[in-house]
């Protein structure tokens, strides 16, 4: 639903001349106890004139409604700043559904905000520090304009000027919003949609890091505020602040930007006050309260003496059966079969009885790896996972993805008498990319595979974080979960520590030693960035040929943070000696692979906000020298990876 702009009305605060008013009286019916209310009709005759010349004078038009310009001389190219915000009724009074639309973690806000708990609701109107990555951008060839990038899906009933007033609470207008989204119909925006809500914010000039300015805190101006109250919240002055903001009129749901040495320490609100008129006024239905909440609670007493008569018949009932096997069977069954209704007219249904003669009773020569088995049914070999009942959220996630390079669900089938549960996938012939790289009596793979080897994962990825809603999160990429086929096409696998949505806290830490993100191991921050960083190991195993941990336990990345940092003019040097010596003699391009090198590092920095989108890395690989089309016989060969 459209809602129109709100109407700002700017009364000046000057001593007025004492006059006499007479007063006219409103009796509104409806009102209870039929109060009266008393306007002075002078003044609502000055209202309403007020009102016109706002409307019509142009010197009254917002001055910045497309944001703020920047110049990347002046500043660095992006900081580190925070927008101050406040947790509104009623969807915004936890710390997730902030975190959310912002794109940060919980703690990243609980910590400045000065927040204990990362689970206790939030009170109304609480205020909040969102940390934001200010960064001048080039909307034209002659403007720049400083703002954060936040990423938002177009929801239904959603406009431009809805979001940036109801959720980002006017950080943003909705002007700006359409000038860095030009591809974009305001008149006409599709659910589904991803557009660009530019926060503004500014970055410290150089003279303002000399005089001790760390942040600029972005600060909505509201109707009762001034600037010296505004300098006093945040521990500022009012010279500094006119000085960053310029001298001009500022006017309510404009950006202030408060420049401070640190952030100050935020506390809660206080709770709102009743008055006594108010209080006065509901007696009557307090009284009236506390005699229904006496009915009611003779009512509850009757009702628990019921529950507990019932309560003991039904357990009566349920101890009978437990005595009958078949009937807990059956319950079991119908139990789990329930969790995955929405998964039966999609995947074939398998019998326990068919996968034990696929598998010669899951015999230990036809084992895979872990509890993965080969079977054959009807003449055809499948990969056959076997697990105990904790499949539910695998199997919902694998129903709504389909693409090449993910391993392919064929079916599901459950032992509803042992609780277990089996997952039948396509089978593929050269097994996972971990033993292709590491078993040196396999067949040595050469430059152009391992860099098809790289676009094909990057490409699952990309979907699985792009195109699918929410994201995914895969959160266990690593060599072994990348399996290639009969024509060294590679898909990713085993999705049972997936994830659908981003941006949550977990404290249950799950992974591979070796391919684990820092921030999820530190903190339990969930998001695609930590598939990136997992992507940017596999990317130095393909180069180095070496695991992910040494004998030593020494992470591969953490040789790469000491061996790969200063001047790019010496990494070819190093390069060479990181490089697989199986590369070395086949004689690759050297730019080819210091191409993919940099995408590795890329990938593996320390801060997840400056790590590529998938988008970027698939991309950035496909400019490599090695890319080729290989005419056969049969067409286009499978490493025709451009044109995938």
């Amino acid at each position: 639903m459209w809602h129109p702009p709100t109407l700002i009305v700017n009364i000046k605060h000057e001593r007025l001349p004492s006059l006499k008013l007479k007063t006219t009286t409103i009796t509104n019916p409806q009102m209870k106890r039929n109060r009266k209310m008393k306007i002075p009709l002078q003044i609502f005759f000055l209202f309403h004139l007020h009102i016109f010349f706002h409307l019509s004078s142009s010197q009254y038009l917002p001055s910045n409604t497309t944001g703020y310009a920047c110049n990347v001389t002046q500043t660095a190219p992006s900081c580190q700043a925070y927008a101050f915000y406040t947790a509104m009724a009623p969807n915004q009074l936890d710390l997730s559904s902030i975190s959310d639309l912002f794109s940060v973690s919980r703690p990243m806000i609980a910590k400045p905000s000065n927040i204990i708990s990362l689970t206790s609701p939030l009170i109304p109107n609480q205020p909040l520090f969102i940390p934001l990555t200010c960064t001048c951008n080039s909307v034209n060839t002659t403007t720049n304009i400083s703002y954060a990038k936040l990423n938002y899906t177009i929801q239904p009933g959603d406009t431009f000027y809805v979001v940036s007033t109801s959720l980002f609470h006017n950080l943003t207008t909705y002007q700006s919003v359409q000038l860095v989204n030009p591809t974009l119909v305001p008149i006409n925006l599709t659910i589904g949609d991803d557009a660009i809500f530019p926060i503004f914010c500014k970055c410290p000039t150089k003279t303002q890091l000399q005089n001790q300015i760390i942040y600029l805190i972005s600060y909505v101006f509201q109707p009762t505020d001034t600037i010296s109250s505004i300098a006093s919240r945040f521990g500022s002055s009012v010279e500094s602040i006119l000085e960053v903001n310029g001298n001009g009129t500022v006017r309510p749901t404009e950006t202030v930007f408060v420049p401070v040495s640190r952030l100050p320490e935020l506390t809660q609100p206080p709770p709102t006050n009743v008055s006594y008129s108010e209080s006065t006024e509901r007696t009557g239905e307090v009284i009236g309260l506390g005699v229904g909440l006496g009915v009611c609670g003779l009512f509850l007493i009757l009702m628990g003496g019921f529950w507990a008569y019932r309560e003991s018949v039904w357990k009566k009932r349920v101890w009978r059966k437990k005595k009958d096997p078949e009937s807990k069977k059956v319950e079991a069954e119908v139990s789990l079969m329930a969790d995955v209704s929405d998964c039966l007219d999609k995947y074939k249904v398998y019998k326990v009885e068919e996968l034990n003669e696929a598998t010669d009773g899951f015999d230990e020569r036809w084992v895979i790896e872990g509890s993965v088995f080969k079977g054959y049914i009807h003449g055809k070999p499948y990969a056959i996972k076997k697990m105990k009942w904790n499949a539910c959220e695998e199997l919902k996630i694998l129903q709504k993805v389909n693409h090449g390079n993910l391993v392919m669900l064929e079916g599901f089938c459950i032992d509803s008498e042992d609780a277990n549960c089996y997952l039948v996938y396509e089978y593929l012939e050269n097994g996972s990319l971990y033993t292709r790289l590491h078993d040196r009596k396999r067949d040595i793979l050469n430059w152009r595979t391992r860099l098809g080897i790289a676009i094909d994962v990057a490409n699952g990825l990309q979907y699985i974080h792009e195109h699918t809603r929410p994201r995914v999160v895969h959160k266990d990429v690593k060599s072994s979960n990348i399996l290639l086929d009969a024509n060294m096409r590679a898909k990713i696998a085993n999705f049972g520590l997936a994830k659908s949505g981003c941006n949550a806290i977990t404290m249950h830490i799950v992974g591979t030693q070796g391919y684990i993100a820092p921030e999820y191991l530190s903190d339990g921050i969930v998001s695609t960035k930590m598939d990136i960083f997992s992507f940017g190991v596999v990317l130095l195993e393909l180069i180095s040929g070496r695991e992910a941990v040494n004998e030593d336990g020494k992470a591969l990345w953490v040789e790469v943070y000491e061996n790969f940092n200063g001047k790019e003019d010496k990494h070819i040097h190093k390069l060479k000696g990181f490089m697989d010596d199986v590369l070395l003699e086949e004689s690759c391009s050297i730019d080819s692979v210091m191409n993919v090198m940099s995408i590795a590092i890329a990938c593996l920095h320390k801060d997840p906000s400056k790590r590529p989108s998938m988008v970027d890395i698939v991309y950035a690989l496909c400019k490599s020298d090695d890319l080729f089309f290989d005419i056969s016989q049969d067409g286009l060969s499978p490493r025709q990876v451009l044109a995938r």
